[in-house]
């Protein structure tokens, strides 16, 4: 059974997996995620989702607001290998979503790179369009950007 927990960014499971994800994103992008890592710091201010599977902590993901306030940027989304394929950061994005329009917000945007194929898939599933690569990524030829409006 899968259980969602929405949580500070200080919470200990979802700090360490974003330790794994951090690792993940290391492993494919080696020659620009020095680049990419300063922007992937989460602030105290976001709001994060933990996904447990059995008690146990397999995935997680957070939102922060954007310059824009009716915007905000999904971010740090992250599902253990071994819990792939379960539907698991689907319903974490849909959580966030549903969190991020309780407290007014109207529209997500989210950054994510060419060698994350099954990220990209899955937004565009959910109804995530491409758009304009945003500020910092306006010149990072592996980023790519996409947005949705929320009316759930």
């Amino acid at each position: 059974m899968i259980q969602l927990k929405r949580v500070q960014t200080d919470d200990t499971d979802f700090a360490t997996l974003i330790d794994l994800l951090d690792k993940d994103l290391w492993a494919r992008y080696p020659d620009t995620q020095q680049f990419f890592h300063a922007f992937n710091i989460v602030k105290l201010d976001a709001n994060a989702i933990v996904a447990y599977e059995n008690g146990i902590p397999v995935g997680c993901g957070c939102y922060r607001e954007t310059e824009d306030g009716h915007v905000v940027e999904v971010k740090r989304m992250f599902v253990k290998e071994e819990a792939r394929g379960k539907g698991i950061a689907k319903k974490i994005v849909m959580e966030l979503e549903r969190w991020a329009h309780e407290n007014g917000y109207s529209r997500a945007i989210l950054e994510t790179g060419t060698n994350q194929p099954e990220a990209i898939a899955l937004y565009t599933k959910m109804g995530y369009k491409l758009i304009d690569r945003y500020a910092p990524y306006i010149d990072s030829e592996q980023s790519v950007c996409m947005g949705k409006e929320l009316s759930l």
